[in-house]
């Protein structure tokens, strides 16, 4: 019986002791990011909050159309720490993409968040890739208020397939989800990838990685 307790009391203080380890809630109201601070932490350091003010919780401008004239025919407005300081801390950013028609957004991944859309006009074609061995291709055609989500990591994309311009918002689950855009990482990368690891890794020779390189 006494080893019983004792076995129980010491789980019951392993979690208590585990408990204590973490606080996943902020320990301030808000802590609006100060992109001047000298101190390094891993987000942005908090302003003075007697300097507070309600311009750090604002931002205009998802009202206008992005620029699309560009090779990929999409324009993204970001909203995220950068935009708007008081993000600091709350783990929430927002962006506006719009699309020409037959523009995409090129398959890329947010390795820091989970991804939800809503359709403003348009009709989209989305998909992610699963991970492991099967990579299955999930996909939908969207219309306007259709809602999609893209799970935290995967590989995803967004393709205009109708006949006018397209739009969208998407919400994040971190005030700076990061992107990695597949093509530009692989071959705009510097300094670059080796031709030789390239060349083997899809199959094609030097040539035409080089050509790809140029893109980029």
């Amino acid at each position: 019986m006494a080893s019983q307790l004792f076995l129980f009391g010491l789980l019951a203080l392993s979690s208590f002791t585990a408990c204590l380890a973490v606080d996943n809630n902020n320990l301030l109201d808000f802590c609006v990011a100060d992109p001047k601070s000298q101190v390094f932490v891993n987000g942005v350091a908090c302003k003075d909050p007697k300097q507070v003010q309600a311009e750090d919780f604002y931002f205009s401008g998802l009202h206008l159309v992005g620029n699309t004239s560009n090779p990929a025919g999409s324009k993204a407005t970001l909203v995220n720490v950068a935009q708007i300081p008081g993000l600091n801390t709350l783990g929430i950013s927002l962006a506006r993409i719009d699309f020409a028609p037959t523009g995409v957004n090129p398959p890329h991944s947010h390795p820091r968040a989970s991804e939800i859309i809503v359709v403003l006009e348009g009709t989209l074609e989305v998909g992610f890739i699963s991970s492991g061995f099967d990579l299955r291709h999930i996909s939908k055609v969207l219309q306007p208020g259709d809602v999609f989500v893209f799970p935290a990591g995967l590989i995803h994309y967004q393709r205009n397939v109708g006949s006018g311009n397209a739009a969208v918002i998407a919400a994040l689950n971190s005030q700076s989800p990061g992107t990695i855009s597949l093509a530009s990482a692989i071959f705009g990368a510097e300094p670059p990838i080796k031709d030789e690891l390239l060349s083997k890794a899809f199959q094609i020779d030097k040539k035409a990685i080089s050509y790809l390189r140029s893109k980029f």
